[in-house]
């Protein structure tokens, strides 16, 4: 496989693992205190990490301590903000407006390489995100638009609009500030900075809420998303930018409410209709289209 298709292959791979994300932020919705799941998912995926990446990262520490701010940056907007964002989110609107909500990231990342990398879109990008926000439709609406006109937005939808500039502005600027170093070493860089700006927000629910939980749905909960919608999404998803660039890999994010009702399907016993099969295929062309290579 060459560079890009591996790229899209882990970009396919990340989704999956932000699918079952999306399905634990509205299954523990009510029960686990939002930012306190953020703080130790994270502080768990750093512990995780640590123990591999130490020498990495004392080898390359000139390089890292040199660009300490873009690094700053990078993990306040993605560590520390994105998810903590979605899981406030959750807690006072539904599932499938965080969703519609997020089909403006791809939006964002257009607008965001536009004005920080002077790069405009191609004409098979913008066909190709056309068709899969049309198959993300027709999977919301349950194959009915008319479903569209009933849709009300809250407070939760607000807090996801800001979590979709945030996610857009890491991915333009993850491509623009290009890190000399292995995609391990700047997650870890990221994790070191993105957890301790977390901390004092987390202090706070702890005074408010007494914490989380010594659940085993708690447990479960924090193992999850440590390793798969962290760990493992995150090195897909930085490499997967840095491949194919900030606007093609958001297009990908069209394939979390696709995953979400496959898993829904599998997981919970929902079944599985025509709309969800319509959408899907819909969904991949598009992505296909938007990410075809032109060869001479």
């Amino acid at each position: 496989m060459t560079s890009r298709q591996l790229a899209m292959a882990g970009l396919v791979i990340c989704t999956l693992a932000w699918a079952g994300n999306a399905l634990v932020a509205r299954a523990t919705a009510g029960l686990l205190p939002p930012i306190s799941l953020s703080f130790w998912r994270w502080t768990t995926a750093l512990l995780l990490l640590l123990p591999f990446t130490l020498r990495a990262l004392w080898f390359h520490r000139q390089v890292l301590f040199s660009r300490w701010f873009r690094v700053a940056v990078l993990a306040a907007l993605s560590i520390s903000s994105y998810n903590t964002l979605l899981y406030l989110a959750a807690q006072s609107t539904t599932a499938i407006n965080i969703t519609l909500v997020n089909t403006g990231l791809p939006v964002a990342a257009f607008i965001w390489s536009i004005v920080l990398l002077r790069q405009w879109p191609t004409a098979m990008t913008l066909l190709g995100a056309v068709l899969s926000f049309l198959g993300l439709l027709v999977i919301l609406t349950l194959g009915e638009p008319a479903r569209l006109l009933t849709l009300t937005f809250n407070r939760g939808d607000l807090i996801m609009v800001v979590a979709v500039l945030a996610w857009g502005l890491y991915s333009v600027l993850l491509r623009k500030w290009i890190l000399p170093v292995p995609g391990v070493v700047q997650l870890s860089a990221m994790l070191l900075f993105g957890v301790p700006l977390l901390l004092p927000f987390y202090l706070w629910e702890l005074k408010q809420t007494g914490g989380m939980p010594l659940s085993t749905e708690a447990f479960l909960a924090v193992g999850y998303t440590a390793i798969f919608a962290s760990l493992v999404a995150y090195l897909a998803w930085n490499n997967g930018v840095k491949v194919l660039g900030p606007a093609t890999a958001s297009l990908f994010s069209y394939l979390m409410p696709v995953f979400a009702a496959l898993l829904s399907v599998a997981l919970l016993g929902e079944t599985l209709h025509w709309y969800h099969l319509a959408g899907g295929a819909l969904t991949f062309l598009g992505l296909l289209l938007a990410t075809w290579e032109t060869r001479p």
